[in-house]
């Protein structure tokens, strides 16, 4: 549900909202204000209110199963997603072009990756809210790790696509415009990138293994796993076929 209602806004926010529109909305989310939706246009009031429901209904399922107030803790997380999208769409439209850990340091948040993992933190098997906050703390770095290295295998396999229909520059383009890098050159660098990253994660798996829950371990592990068999050879998101084609090879084709 959570990754659904991820590429809804995306779309939103890259192919469907004008500068004005997207700046309400980016509001109306930051306010968690279901009566102001009468301010958006209809299919950003489909959206919203689709999400609105959606994230309230599972605060609702996780509050009677658990006890654990958790809706402030998911608003503020999508509220925090959205905001960097709004940074991005205001990087395109005044055509401003950032340096790559200016926009890395938007983008590991605006790929999903912390939204995710703070849907999944919530859903593990917490003992009280306390127990809960003081693993948000110290799963930071592992937080930030996954998502670094989801976010940059999707530049690396959607990049190309989307700057060619109109999008803000990504980490390639980034690199490229700093040091004057080929593009092979800044495919290369991002790649050294994200095998750097991995180091960083597996050492923050290890160190951290009886401070965070298995659930989170595992996720935020399996976050960056599947955005790199996702996107080895292109947008396995936007193009199913891609993807569908290695999962009829592992399931039914017969191995030669």
């Amino acid at each position: 549900m959570v990754n659904s209602l991820i590429t809804c806004v995306d779309d939103v926010y890259d192919v469907y909202g004008t500068l004005d529109e997207l700046e309400l909305f980016a509001d109306i989310v930051d306010r968690w204000d279901v009566n102001a939706i009468k301010e958006l246009p209809d299919y950003m009031k489909l959206c919203f209110l689709g999400f609105y429901n959606t994230i309230n209904e599972i605060s609702y399922n996780i509050l009677t199963e658990t006890g654990l107030i958790v809706l402030p803790y998911l608003k503020k997380a999508w509220a925090d997603y959205v905001k960097t999208y709004m940074i991005e769409a205001r990087w395109y439209h005044s055509g401003y072009k950032p340096t790559l850990e200016e926009y890395l340091d938007n983008a590991y948040v605006s790929i999903g990756g912390p939204v995710i993992l703070m849907h999944v933190m919530c859903l593990s098997s917490f003992t009280s809210t306390q127990q809960m906050l003081e693993c948000m703390k110290d799963a930071e770095n592992i937080i930030h790790y996954s998502s670094l290295i989801f976010r940059l295998a999707n530049d690396l396999g959607t990049s190309t696509e989307e700057i060619a229909r109109g999008d803000t520059p990504k980490s390639i383009q980034c690199y490229m415009h700093e040091s004057g890098a080929t593009v092979e050159e800044a495919r290369m660098h991002i790649k050294s990138l994200i095998l750097k990253t991995w180091k960083k994660l597996n050492k923050e798996r290890v160190s951290g293994y009886s401070r965070f829950s298995k659930e989170l371990i595992e996720c935020a592990t399996n976050i960056p796993r599947m955005a790199q068999f996702m996107y080895s050879e292109g947008d396995g998101h936007g193009h199913p076929y891609i993807t569908e084609s290695h999962v009829l090879s592992l399931l039914f084709n017969p191995i030669q």
